[in-house]
């Protein structure tokens, strides 16, 4: 298992960059704060195995009007943008040169919250998704396997500030987690941008 720390990752069927120090400190203290106080979290349930079972974690989708997003059986209409919100935004479409009108906000309150190994291929994020991941909080491990395929290639930690982009036919080609851990561990958000397109 290799482990990534910075810059463009060499993963095979895949465009990966990772940014570690994407954010200054300070203003990733500030961002952290503010989102951690006035998101409207939420625990959606979603149907697995026949089971009625909330995620664990909490979530929440804010979007352009046109953004409802649908995974895991769930559609989920977008809140409007914060004027916070809407300058991350802003500034994470500078770095990745692209337009984004949707993010998934998920708050890992501690190591028992966990994200299952999952790919971001969803009808409406089109062909060759653009997801950008910005991290604030406690460091988290994110592992990587190929599609089909049980044992964990890579990992790398995304830390306080980081911005982890990935792209082209990544998608494709890979699944991703993060997995629940025993070890301590602060409180963690992930804002994870990216465009969904409309129906046709």
């Amino acid at each position: 298992m290799e482990l990534f720390n910075d810059a463009s990752l060499p993963l095979p069927n895949a465009e990966l960059e990772l940014h570690a120090q994407w954010l200054a400190p300070a203003t990733a203290d500030q961002w952290l704060a503010e989102l951690s106080a006035h998101t409207p979290w939420q625990q959606p349930q979603v149907h697995i195995y026949g089971r009625q079972l909330p995620v664990p974690r909490l979530v929440a989708w804010y979007g352009d009007a046109e953004a409802s997003y649908r995974y895991s059986g769930l559609t989920h209409q977008p809140l409007s943008w914060t004027p916070l919100l809407a300058q991350i935004r802003a500034q994470v479409e500078q770095a990745v040169g692209q337009p984004l009108n949707g993010v998934l906000l998920n708050c890992y309150r501690d190591g028992q919250d966990s994200m299952g190994w999952h790919s971001d291929d969803e009808a409406e994020l089109g062909a060759n998704p653009l997801i950008a991941s910005l991290n604030l909080g406690g460091t988290r491990r994110f592992d990587l396997r190929r599609k089909g395929g049980n044992r964990i290639e890579h990992s790398l930690p995304l830390q306080h500030g980081s911005l982890l982009v990935m792209r082209g036919p990544t998608q494709h080609h890979w699944q991703h987690q993060v997995a629940k851990t025993r070890s301590p561990c602060a409180p963690r958000l992930n804002l994870t941008f990216r465009l969904i397109k409309p129906s046709p």
